[in-house]
């Protein structure tokens, strides 16, 4: 099976906010595991946090690919294909 496109065009950003969820740093909310898009370097937190930052991203402006921003994780995620890459 092929890697899907989105994840085979997936650019390294640098991450926006490096410490922490763009949105719950702004607003003071705790996130469980964060997410970095590979478009933009969004930082945002996972489905299983609270608020969803990364998935709400990804429906606010489209951007397909996100990665772990987890030490010792190297997983991506595309929305678009629901492709792990």
């Amino acid at each position: 099976m092929a890697i899907c496109e989105h994840l085979s065009s997936a650019t390294d950003p640098s991450p926006r906010t490096p410490e922490g969820c763009e949105e719950c740093l702004a607003i003071g909310s705790p996130w469980v595991h964060l997410r970095r898009c590979l478009t933009c370097g969004h930082i945002g937190c996972c489905d299983s946090s609270p608020n969803k930052h990364a998935t709400r991203h990804f429906h606010e402006v489209a951007h397909p690919v996100i990665q772990s921003y987890e030490p010792g994780e190297q997983w991506r995620w595309c929305y678009v294909d629901n492709a792990m890459g």
